[in-house]
């Protein structure tokens, strides 16, 4: 009888477990982000997204209000608001296939149809709540500024890529763009519209920087608004109040600081989760424009902290795949009138944001793609078409979806084949 060597006998080797950790899942993410169609898809879903939040609280935000102002129909509003969403995604899926040459071509008259609309609005607008930037025709009421900030980009970047060899030079850099932004923001400042007039002078500083302009052009810049703005506020008693008593709106709780300090009554009680959708309080008449500006108030105090925090990762998703885009274009154009679409969005909401926090003064501005406005909603989807589809046409991305699109048809086919041959 003989017995095996103890030796000889092998150990069989412990099962191999997949690693598991923060290391793994960051390469997982890093793998998903470097995907071709990454960036398309993050501009859809995020875009999708925030116009369905938008819907949402428009329907509970302006519900007491519409009630008041339409006859007992709570609905009057968000159903204005589809109507702008039902004519604005077919303008956004034109754009998102336009061909670049054709937008080109709109560039230049896009500049001079939106300089006429706003002489039209400084001199014939209507004016609300202290503004001049509503142009009537008839039963139609618009906001050309929002119009002109999506045609200022476009034309801005047209420029810029078809003297893109030459921005070495500061003369270039300036001329004309600077005259040609700095004259459509004068137009809005003389409606005393200062909110729009800071959008415009961010999408301006966003454009020479991208360009490469030297610092000291932009300390002088900013030097010089900030005069000019502390001047014209100085004009307006309404205006100068709610820029000194911003920081502390309960300072003058009934007169400049009502609006803002109901927007931080709104956003404390909404606490982690929030008091639910349609739970408001504030939007039964304290809280001033709570589907329009301070939508973002009646967010918070629905949907909490969470959700605040959710809108604000969006525009930060649109941001990121947005910048990715203008990151690795070899075409100037698509490079230039992208970042002004991300400084345009981005720098929007965060001064809408920083209105209602109470960290800066109550300018009137709306948040992007959530507050009620067709003014503001459909430039700003048609400008999200035009980013998307320079996204869906980066030559990775267009050959990934091409990919698809033949492995779908494949399938079909191969599908049609089976049921005829069973």
């Amino acid at each position: 009888m003989t017995t095996a060597n103890p030796e000889s006998r092998q150990v069989a080797a412990p099962p191999v477990r997949a690693a598991h950790g923060p290391a793994t899942w960051y390469a997982a993410l890093r793998d998903a982000l470097d995907r071709p169609l990454t960036a398309y898809y993050l501009l859809l879903g995020a875009s999708a997204l925030l116009l369905t939040i938008g819907l949402i609280m428009v329907l509970s935000a302006s519900s007491v209000y519409s009630f008041q102002e339409n006859a007992g129909d709570s609905y009057a509003v968000v159903k204005r608001q589809l109507m702008w969403v039902a004519l604005g995604l077919p303008c956004a899926w034109v754009a998102s296939r336009l061909p670049q040459r054709w937008i080109r071509r709109l560039a230049w008259p896009g500049y001079f149809v939106s300089l006429v609309l706003l002489l039209l609005t400084a001199f014939l607008g209507v004016e609300r709540n202290g503004n001049q930037n509503w142009l009537g025709v008839g039963p139609v009421i618009i906001q050309p500024a929002e119009i002109a900030k999506l045609a200022l980009i476009l034309w801005a970047a047209h420029v810029y890529a078809h003297k893109d060899r030459r921005l070495g030079s500061l003369h270039q850099v300036m001329m004309p763009v600077v005259p040609g932004l700095l004259l459509a923001t004068g137009l809005v400042v003389f409606g005393h519209d200062l909110g729009t007039a800071l959008v415009l002078f961010a999408i301006l500083l966003g454009m020479l920087w991208v360009v490469g302009a030297p610092a000291r052009f932009f300390v002088l810049c900013i030097s010089l608004v900030s005069v000019g703005a502390i001047f014209l506020a100085s004009t307006s008693s309404e205006r100068l109040a709610r820029i000194t008593n911003f920081a502390d709106p309960f300072k003058d709780f009934h007169d400049t600081g009502w609006q803002p300090a109901h927007g931080l009554y709104a956003l404390s009680t909404g606490g982690w989760f929030g008091q639910g959708i349609g739970a408001s309080q504030q939007k039964w008449g304290d809280l001033p424009e709570a589907h329009t500006d301070f939508i973002f108030a009646v967010l918070g105090e629905e949907l909490g902290l969470i959700g605040t925090l959710l809108v604000i990762a969006l525009f930060l998703t649109i941001a990121y795949a947005a910048l990715r885009v203008a990151r690795e274009t070899k075409d100037p154009f698509v490079r230039y009138a992208t970042f002004g679409v991300v400084v345009w969005l981005l720098g929007q909401m965060i001064i809408n944001v920083g209105m209602v926090l109470a960290l800066m003064p109550v300018i009137g501005i709306p948040l992007p793609l959530v507050s009620y406005g067709g003014s503001s909603l459909v430039p700003t989807l048609v400008a999200l078409g035009l980013v998307i589809g320079f996204a869906r046409r980066e030559p990775e991305a267009a050959r990934a979806l091409a990919q698809r699109k033949r492995a779908r048809s494949a399938g079909l086919s191969a599908g049609r084949v089976t049921g005829r041959s069973l």
